[in-house]
C-alpha cells in the first residue's frame, strides 16, 4: 500500500514539472495568410503538375488568394440573383442566371486578373491593400 502512495506522489510531481511546457500548435499557411482556400493543397497541385522546375513559397499563397477573390465575387453576383428571386440560398439556377445576365462583367473580371497582378493589388504581402471591384476597374479602363 505504501508503494502505491509513493508512486502516485511521484506521478503528481512529474505532472507539476511538465505543466508549463506546452507545445505550440502548428499554424497552417492558410491561417497565416488569412485565407479560406487551402494554401497547402494549392502547393501540392502546383508541384504535382510540374508547371515549373522551381516554385516560390509565396506562389501557392498568391494562387489561393486570387482564386478566393474570384470565387467570392462570383458568389456575390449569384447571391444578388438569388435575392432577385426572393430565395435565401444560391442554387445552380442562380449561377446560370448570373453568367447569362453579366457576360461583359464576367469577361472583364476574368481578363483583369493579370492586370490586377501587375498593378500590385493582388500582391500577397499587401494584406491591407484595398482590392478594387472588378466593375470599377473595367469602367476606368474602358
Amino acid at each position: 500500500m505504501g508503494h502505491s502512495r509513493k508512486n502516485a506522489a511521484n506521478i503528481r510531481s512529474r505532472k507539476r514539472r511538465y505543466r508549463h511546457h506546452h507545445k505550440k500548435h502548428a499554424t497552417s499557411r492558410t491561417a497565416r495568410a488569412e485565407l479560406q482556400f487551402p494554401v497547402s493543397r494549392m502547393d501540392r497541385h502546383l508541384r504535382d503538375g510540374h508547371y515549373a522546375q522551381r516554385l516560390s513559397s509565396l506562389t501557392p499563397v498568391f494562387l489561393a488568394g486570387v482564386l478566393e477573390y474570384l470565387v467570392a465575387y462570383l458568389l456575390e453576383l449569384a447571391s444578388k440573383e438569388a435575392d432577385n428571386r426572393h430565395r435565401g440560398r444560391i442554387t445552380s439556377k442562380d449561377m446560370k442566371r448570373m453568367v447569362e445576365n453579366n457576360p461583359q462583367q464576367l469577361h472583364c473580371l476574368l481578363s483583369m486578373t493579370p492586370i490586377l497582378e501587375m498593378m500590385g493589388f493582388l500582391h500577397p504581402g499587401r494584406i491591407d491593400a484595398r482590392v478594387p471591384e472588378p466593375a470599377d476597374l473595367c469602367n476606368s479602363l474602358s
